[in-house]
């Protein structure tokens, strides 16, 4: 097993140098690929994982939302990379549990988006303005 650790040490180490992983990030993907390299090594047919790469209640922090397909960090997960796993954001909501109406972006932006939008105040009528 040593052998395909190294390997998936490599991988995610190049990962991780390109964007920034939490800890639980790089152990999980350091595990998926140790077990996944070795059962290519073995001969073993790689079927296509169902499970989540990301557990959707821990999914949506402060800074980041995590894609729970791929495990991506993201500050919005945008309806193109949901495309690219096959889904919508409808369907993504569904399948991991979320309100119909929730954001797909990372706590601290939807705060700021909120706040904009109540300085804004685009329910009140022009007229009453001036």
């Amino acid at each position: 097993m040593e052998d395909y650790l190294k390997e998936a040490l490599e991988i995610v180490k190049a990962q991780a140098s390109v964007r920034t992983m939490t800890e639980d990030e790089i152990t999980s993907m350091v595990q998926k690929l140790a077990t996944g390299i070795k059962a290519i090594a073995e001969g073993a047919p790689v079927a296509a994982e169902e499970s989540t790469a990301v557990d959707p209640q821990k999914a949506i922090r402060e800074k980041s939302i995590l894609c729970c397909v791929c495990g991506k960090s993201f500050k919005v997960i945008t309806k193109k990379h949901l495309a690219s796993h096959g889904l919508t954001p409808e369907e993504y909501r569904e399948k991991y549990g979320y309100k119909k109406k929730l954001p797909l972006v990372c706590k601290s932006l939807q705060r700021a988006r909120r706040k904009k939008m109540k300085e804004m105040k685009l329910w009140t009528k022009r007229g009453q303005n001036s």
